[in-house]
């Protein structure tokens, strides 16, 4: 599958300033795939190391030698490690926090040798390993965005309709094939495996057992990964993720992942979550300012899954109630949609989004994303109907800080004054449409 992070590594690989890589990214997301693909295109040897799957090769890190380290993985391997010929991949390299270390001294011993390394957990590994970052550059993988998607599926004539189109009505044909492909992929997500079990086989069953592995995995990790004492406290607040995201007032609340249940205990476990890349928080905002980090309120916030097909299968919804849409509770639809509208803008902007609200009246902006200097609210709507009373208050209450108002919903691609409404398919190029206003 194509994938877009490809040109990146490409762009590092060529760079001057090159470091050891670290490519971050939750489990089966497309890590190793991406990685062994890069070594093929641009490489004349690729050596892998997995440290799962051989933990044995994880004593040839017991010295800081990186000519010594890679005279034995080279003779492990059967692979020649030449600078400028071969693109050496440590996987799962949090398994081993020795080669983790190792990564600054091949920077500062052997810095023309490509080294990249990848791993599931890197979030939690890096929390407390101490691991000085400057000596390495990072690059995110995430699962599949809706464009890559249709790459995948080979809509080759939509992919090229996304990319380029400007602010006017899209023509009826490409919309109805958007719309179409948008509800397929809130069925499969972007995990790479049930994208491809759709492609190849067109078979909800199958798409649906892919999913279900992937929970276990993910469930698995818990259990391997996480401290004895948070492994049930992170099982709960997953489990409880798809009811936060169905209620009303989407602020995760901590006593709906256990009857009273209190910050202060869940709070390492859903710390957990957030460095596995399993779930993103997304804080209220008290108002529009840059860095929108400085605004957060700390106490509220919500929590969305990785993927929306994941979401989905958390969930319990079978295929056909998610493309037709009529058989969810708005909540929860909306809910949905929101999960599929942050995947798409994460990848586009730097600043994590955030929220904003306002009690007695109650009025909420679905996201309020940073770019360079201004603050832009996003209101999300899973349909046609697009009435928002929230939108025009917050417009009203920060009229200086407001240049323009961004909503995503099933209406067409238009401008009507300082209103964008982006349809939901292209969510994928929200910030290069907000650009051309």
């Amino acid at each position: 599958m194509e994938r877009a992070l490809l040109s990146e590594l490409v762009t590092w690989q060529q760079s001057p300033r090159r470091k050891p890589l670290l490519l971050q990214g939750v489990r089966q997301c497309g890590k190793t795939w991406l990685l062994q693909q890069f070594g093929r295109d641009h490489f004349q040897h690729t050596a892998y190391i997995n440290f799962d799957e051989n933990p044995e090769y994880a004593d040839f890190f017991a010295t800081k030698d990186v000519k010594r380290i890679t005279s034995n993985l080279s003779l492990a391997t059967g692979v020649p490690i030449a600078a400028g010929q071969t693109l050496l991949i440590l996987d799962e390299i949090q398994g081993c926090p020795a080669a983790l270390n190792a990564l600054k001294y091949f920077h500062e011993n052997m810095s023309a040798l490509h080294v990249a390394a990848a791993g599931s957990l890197l979030g939690v590994a890096l929390a407390g390993s101490g691991f000085p970052v400057g000596q390495v550059d990072f690059l995110e993988l995430g699962p599949l965005t809706f464009t890559e998607f249709l790459t995948a599926m080979g809509d080759d004539n939509l992919v090229e309709f996304s990319r380029t189109t400007k602010i006017e009505a899209v023509p009826a044909p490409f919309l109805s094939l958007l719309d179409e492909r948008f509800r397929t992929y809130l069925v499969t997500g972007g995990l790479p495996e049930p994208v491809n079990a759709w492609v190849t086989e067109r078979d909800t069953a199958l798409v649906a057992k892919a999913l279900s592995g992937i929970l276990r995995a993910y469930e698995l990790d818990f259990a391997k990964h996480a401290r004895s004492t948070n492994f049930p406290k992170i099982s709960l607040i997953w489990a409880s993720l798809a009811s936060q995201l169905a209620r009303e007032n989407k602020k995760f609340l901590y006593q709906a992942v256990k009857p009273g249940a209190r910050a202060r205990e869940y709070e390492d476990a859903l710390q957990w979550l957030v460095g596995a890349k399993l779930v993103t928080k997304v804080f209220r905002s008290t108002k529009p300012g840059v860095p929108v980090a400085a605004y957060d309120d700390l106490a509220a916030f919500k929590l969305y899954a990785v993927d929306v097909g994941i979401l989905r299968r958390l969930a319990k919804l079978d295929a056909p109630s998610v493309a037709s849409f009529e058989t969810i509770t708005a909540e929860f639809r909306g809910g949905l949609i929101e999960n599929y509208v942050l995947q798409a803008v994460l990848p586009q902007i730097d600043a994590t989004p955030r929220y904003w609200s306002q009690a007695n009246p109650s009025y909420e902006v679905d996201f309020l994303i940073q770019l360079g200097t201004d603050v832009l609210p996003v209101e999300v709507k899973s349909g046609s109907a697009v009435h928002s009373k929230s939108l025009t208050r917050y417009a009203e209450l920060f009229a200086n800080d407001t240049k323009l108002r961004v909503r995503l919903s099933g209406q067409d691609l238009a401008l009507d004054g300082d209103l964008l409404n982006v349809p939901l398919p292209l969510a994928d190029q929200a910030v290069r449409l907000i650009g051309m206003v």
